[in-house]
C-alpha cells in the first residue's frame, strides 16, 4: 500500500492498494483513477506516486527474496538425513 493524502486534508493520510490504480493525471490537480472507477483528487504529484509504487513493489520483491534464502537456507542446514 502507499500512503497518499486527499486534496484539503493533508494532515490526514490515507493509505491505498496501488494495483488498484488506472492512471494518475495533473490535469492541474492530480487525479487517481481506481479500476473501480472512483477518482480521487491528492496533494501528491504524478512522479511522487510513481516513486511510492516503485518503492513499495521493491520493498515486496525484497521481502520475497528474504523469504526464499531463509528456506534455502534452512533446507541446507537440515541435518535429518533420508
Amino acid at each position: 500500500m502507499i500512503v497518499l493524502h486527499r486534496l484539503g486534508h493533508a494532515a490526514e493520510p490515507f493509505h491505498l492498494n496501488s494495483d488498484l490504480i488506472v492512471t494518475v493525471e495533473a490535469c492541474p490537480d492530480t487525479v487517481v483513477t481506481l479500476a473501480t472507477g472512483a477518482r480521487i483528487l491528492v496533494c501528491e504529484d504524478p512522479q511522487q506516486i510513481a516513486r511510492a509504487i516503485l518503492r513499495w513493489k521493491a520493498d515486496i520483491r525484497r521481502g520475497s527474496l528474504r523469504a526464499i534464502r531463509t528456506e534455502d537456507l534452512a533446507r541446507a542446514t537440515d541435518h535429518a538425513g533420508p
